[in-house]
């Protein structure tokens, strides 16, 4: 069995260092925040807590994905080691990054006939995302063939659920996904929305709710209705949040109260500057292994 190269983008919201430890190649999104341009290299660069103090203040954020050429790039650096690889992608509902890696790896194959080049659509985003990779890392680590990884992702991607909520809605205001009136309104009377992945890799809006108490609670029991098991859920759980480590921290309490098998900690991870660009401050999003998404 040739060695391979498991790989995905900087939107899985992970560490560098669980990156690292992991032994999880990634590469890096665009993003230009008041005109600066930067990679998406997992805060180094731009460190987390000063792009949020920035969009706190005003600033204006926007994303590029990674084009083909970028990605040729990234893959033949493996290739030309004799390494075969597996890419996850950021959902093509948001992004058309998948494309480009397709595009990519096609270009590769011609190229380096003899190896294996597998992109696959994780349909999800931020740490769901990450978490589809925290399991293929086991998978690797078991000594699970590439195609082995390959069919338990498709098979398992749309198990991944993806749940979050916001407490401000400045980046829904200005993105227009919620008008001034509205936004204003839902400001004072402290709406929060809730929000998951759809079965096409798409972020839907599902509920307004009134009050971040009540949000939290209502995130967390969605995890008892959808996880495999309900509470005797045993399996992975990752919560991301984008600069509101308290409500991450209020949601992990909760979960840790009413699921008392997770396999591990509960990790929280930083909202990176891509997703970030597009949530702004104030979101917290919950992942785990559930029943298949089917709306």
């Amino acid at each position: 069995m040739n060695e391979y190269i498991l790989s995905c983008c900087s939107t899985v919201d992970l560490s560098s260092e669980y990156l690292k430890e992991r032994n999880i190649e990634y590469i890096c999104f665009n993003f230009s925040i008041d005109g600066t341009a930067y990679a998406d290299d997992l805060g180094k660069t731009l460190p987390y807590e000063k792009f949020y103090t920035m969009l706190a203040n005003g600033a204006i954020a926007s994303t590029s994905q990674i084009n083909i050429g970028q990605y040729l790039e990234y893959f033949e650096k493996f290739l030309e080691q004799g390494k075969d690889i597996i890419h996850v992608c950021l959902s093509t509902g948001i992004s058309g990054t998948y494309n480009s890696a397709s595009s990519a790896a096609a270009i590769a194959r011609e190229r380096y006939p003899e190896r294996k080049i597998i992109v696959i659509d994780s349909l999800g985003a931020s740490s769901g995302s990450g978490l589809l990779m925290a399991y293929l890392a086991d998978m690797r680590d078991e000594g699970k063939s590439i195609e082995q990884l390959r069919d338990w992702a498709e098979e398992n991607k749309l198990k991944v659920h993806h749940w979050f909520f916001s407490t401000d809605l400045t980046s829904y205001i200005r993105g227009g996904r919620v008008s001034k009136t509205a936004g204003f309104v839902g400001t004072i009377l402290g709406i929060c929305p809730l929000l998951n992945m759809d079965y096409k890799g798409r972020l839907i809006p599902r509920a307004k709710i009134r009050s971040k108490k009540r949000v939290i609670k209502e995130i967390v029991d969605k995890m008892e209705k959808h996880a495999q098991g309900g509470l005797n859920y045993s399996g992975k759980c990752f919560i991301s949040n984008s600069h509101c480590i308290e409500d991450a921290e209020a949601v992990k309490q909760l979960v840790k109260e009413k699921f008392k098998n997770i396999d591990g900690d509960i990790m929280i991870n930083t909202i990176g500057t891509t997703i970030g660009s597009h949530t702004g401050i104030g979101t917290v999003a919950l992942f785990f292994l559930g029943d298949e998404r089917v709306d």
